[in-house]
């Protein structure tokens, strides 16, 4: 009886002193705080990463528009320099999962409808096709340019975001600025 009373307060002394220690709560915490913060690190990177893809995909279609519209006439070297010069814009990241498409629009007077008049590019529209536009630039009987980008965004870290990436796209709008289009030489006119 003396020895399990012995036992029995030993091992209440030894509970008492391993719940009053408290020289690896820090270690313990650390551990279940780590993995928490490298993946809100993590996320935020990949995250900021998108955000300046998609604004350099922004600028691409507005470069890719505007370069365009100040022309009178284009032909295919034209084209290959717009291209190029946009394609520039999305340093330091890589530009092999993009597509990039320019078109000139014409507005009908009798169907208030944007159908395509030329298009170049990665994905060209069938000529005389119907494209919808904001109403606001439904002018009767102008033409628009009209730039389309699309950019297949991976995430260094496929964790945090989709594995697979993320689909980013943007289009710009702009009217002709030297004349009323812009011929693609030699195959199209006003």
């Amino acid at each position: 009886m003396r020895l399990e009373t012995a036992l029995s307060g030993r091992l209440r002394r030894l509970a008492c002193d391993l719940a009053a220690d408290c020289r690896g709560i820090a270690a313990t915490e650390f551990a279940f705080i780590v993995p928490l913060m490298l993946v809100m690190f993590f996320g935020t990177v990949e995250f900021c990463s998108a955000i300046a893809v998609q604004r350099k995909v922004t600028l691409m279609a507005r470069t890719m528009s505007d370069l365009t519209s100040q022309s009178t006439s284009v032909g295919d070297s034209d084209f290959t320099n717009f291209f190029a010069a946009s394609s520039g814009i999305m340093y330091p990241y890589a530009t092999s999962p993009l597509n990039s498409t320019i078109t000139e629009l014409y507005v009908d007077p009798k169907t208030m409808q944007a159908t395509v008049k030329w298009s170049k590019g990665s994905a060209p529209r069938a000529t005389g096709t119907p494209v919808g536009i904001p109403p606001a630039l439904l002018v009767s009987g102008t033409y628009l340019i009209f730039s389309e980008v699309n950019y297949q965004y991976v995430p260094t870290i496929g964790y945090v975001m989709a594995k697979t990436g993320v689909n980013l796209s943007d289009v710009a709008y702009t009217r002709p600025r030297q004349s009323t289009c812009v011929y693609l030489a030699p195959a199209t006119g006003c």
